[in-house]
């Protein structure tokens, strides 16, 4: 009777550990597929090439973004453009007014002015003063389904004061940045 006992005890040992492995397999399978869909269709990331978001952020800078399936575009978000432009693709750039609302900029003063209201630019490198040789007419006033971006690094930006670049279409935004991952010594939240 103990040889049998013995053997029970040695069947089921074996069984146990079998099936505790394929629980764990079963487990990292499980939490790889939900990261590659979290990251498909919530999340993605991106890298900052250029100096035009300076000092929020910084070339070769990585970004977490939010897509734009779960994201709705507003004045002070950081996005990521990829609608061509004559500066190339994507871009990385501050929303500054949406549809129906109209900008204007004092280039003398460096004042940006969003429905005639003085905004507070606290993010930026310096009073906006540089006038693109091929600006858009000021006041201008975006169109539906369209934004107004410019570079945190106003006076070393090509943005929407750009013919080049002009208004943003909302369907080019590939998703808002809402934390600099990278480098690691500088991590912050960008909401």
């Amino acid at each position: 009777m103990d040889q049998n006992l013995i053997e029970s005890t040695r069947q089921n040992s074996g069984f146990s550990l079998k099936s505790e492995i394929f629980d764990w397999i079963e487990i990292i399978c499980f939490s790889v597929i939900a990261v590659i869909l979290i990251f498909t269709f919530a999340f993605r990331s991106a890298d900052v090439d250029g100096t035009s978001m300076y000092p929020t952020l910084n070339h070769s800078d990585k970004v977490l973004l939010v897509n734009t399936s779960v994201y709705k575009a507003s004045a002070g978000d950081i996005v990521v453009v990829t609608q061509p432009t004559t500066v190339g693709n994507p871009i990385i750039k501050r929303i500054i007014a949406t549809e129906g609302q109209t900008i204007d900029i004092d280039f003398e003063k460096g004042d940006v002015y969003i429905d005639g209201i003085l905004i507070e630019e606290d993010y930026i490198s310096e009073l906006t003063t540089l006038k693109p040789h091929n600006a858009v007419e000021f006041p201008f006033t975006v169109s539906k389904g369209h934004v107004f971006v410019m570079g945190d690094n106003r006076n070393a930006s090509t943005d929407s004061r750009d013919a080049g670049v002009g208004e943003i279409d909302t369907r080019y935004i590939l998703g808002k940045a809402i934390l600099r991952f990278y480098p690691f010594d500088a991590i912050k939240p960008l909401v």
